[in-house]
């Protein structure tokens, strides 16, 4: 390993870490490298020093790994925007690396031994799966996407996660400086954009009709541009079906013990209430849904979509509080928290009613890692993990595990 300069250095990577980067040592010290592949000799510029390690990013590739290819987002890269940092490697081994990360970040979080892949999205395609994305607007009232961990943006808005026309007429100098720009694309193929103030305080509507349609089955969702809904096209049919038939399941065993009643149903961070409509076909007319979300436009849009499943209540409040008022338990929960997690709090008041089965839902590895930990604890079996590339190009993953306690758990 050679030192060039106080700024330039040449090593050899290991293992990719969380995060996007690859691990790497000088002198004793842990470089976190990004947009390099493990194994590569790379020349990296370091960007930061935080005691015992160094943050860098690569400048030049002097030992390619067999894995690296021509970047698949014209726009990402060293000193490029922070959209797509895995652009440059074969999407296949990009799976394989976001495996490897979930498994070590499971073993030292959850103390959980797993080995996998992440599994492809629909047709599996690198690039143009996008639905909707946030762009800032700079104070000469360009829109563009920041660099990573950066205020400056790049105006080029050619992202290889974008379908091609979804930005169409989006760049030049028409914005006001410090908005933010939504634009979705959906299901019928209209786009709708809106901006948001500087100060946050509402929305305004610049194109389509204010509600994006989508369709997961026969039902529609319409969901404003500023509002959430999964970012990958195919990942809401996916992930709908897959509660769908872990759900199924309870419903093939007996109702928790003292009811009589049908099966009850928590969906919890529901948003929209996607996964409330799969849940309410499974627990049928006598059951029982109850999804609960902060988020009052969230809220409005479940209440819409789901009106014609009276087994179906939408709440809008904390997670926490809710769980913590509610007198009796739930057959099964589903949960899909943003990507701080669940957490203690809110994982051992289910413990703590007695839910028997558990679908958990995490879209960053460590956070998700850590919440398997924290269902062990409370007695809880991990009976599967699935992981998704449901963000192509990048570091990120979706986590769905299915948790049982008690009598369904394994002896």
């Amino acid at each position: 390993m050679t030192v060039i300069g106080p700024d330039d250095v040449v090593l050899r990577t290991g293992p990719a870490a969380n995060g996007g980067s690859c691990v790497a040592r000088h002198d004793g010290r842990v470089v976190f490298v990004r947009y390099a592949l493990p194994g590569e000799l790379v020349r990296v510029r370091v960007t930061s020093e935080r005691g015992a390690y160094w943050h860098a990013e690569t400048i030049e590739v002097l030992e390619p790994s067999a894995d690296r290819i021509a970047a698949l987002c014209p726009i990402a890269g060293v000193d490029g925007a922070g959209c797509c940092d895995l652009a440059f490697a074969e999407p296949s081994a990009v799976r394989e690396i976001k495996g490897q990360v979930v498994a070590n970040q499971l073993a030292r979080l959850g103390d959980y031994a797993w080995e996998g892949v992440a599994e492809p999205i629909g047709t599996g395609g690198a690039q143009g799966w996008r639905t909707r994305v946030r762009l800032a607007v700079g104070a000469d009232g360009r829109a563009g996407f920041h660099r990573y961990h950066s205020d400056e943006l790049v105006t080029d808005l050619r992202c290889g996660q974008l379908p091609s026309a979804m930005l169409a007429g989006i760049d030049g100098a028409r914005w006001t400086g410090g908005d933010q720009l939504h634009v979705a694309l959906d299901d019928d193929g209209c786009r709708h954009v809106a901006a948001t103030a500087r100060d946050r305080r509402g929305s305004t509507a610049l194109e389509g009709s204010g509600g994006s349609v989508h369709r997961v089955g026969s039902r529609v969702w319409r969901v404003p541009a500023t509002g959430f809904w999964q970012s990958h096209r195919d990942a809401p049919a996916v992930y709908s079906e897959l509660v769908r038939q872990w759900s199924a399941d309870t419903s093939a065993g007996s109702v928790t013990p003292g009811r009589s009643d049908g099966l009850r149903a928590w969906d919890l961070y529901g948003g929209v209430g996607l996964f409330a409509a799969a849940l309410a076909d499974v627990v049928g007319e006598r059951g029982r849904v109850l999804t609960v979300d902060t988020s009052r436009a969230a809220s409005n849009v479940a209440r819409s979509a789901l009106a014609d499943l009276p087994q179906v209540r939408v709440v809008t409040d904390s997670v926490r509080r809710v769980l913590a008022a509610q007198s009796g338990g739930a057959d099964i929960a589903v949960l899909d928290p943003p990507r701080a997690g669940a957490g203690r709090a809110v994982i051992e008041l289910l413990a703590g009613a007695g839910v028997p089965r558990v679908i958990h839902i995490g879209c960053e590895a460590a956070a998700f890692a850590r919440d398997i930990g924290l269902y062990r604890h409370n007695g809880y079996h991990v009976q599967t993990i699935r992981v998704f590339d449901a963000f192509p190009l990048t570091h990120h993953v979706e986590c769905i595990a299915l948790l049982t306690r008690g009598t369904h758990g394994p002896p």
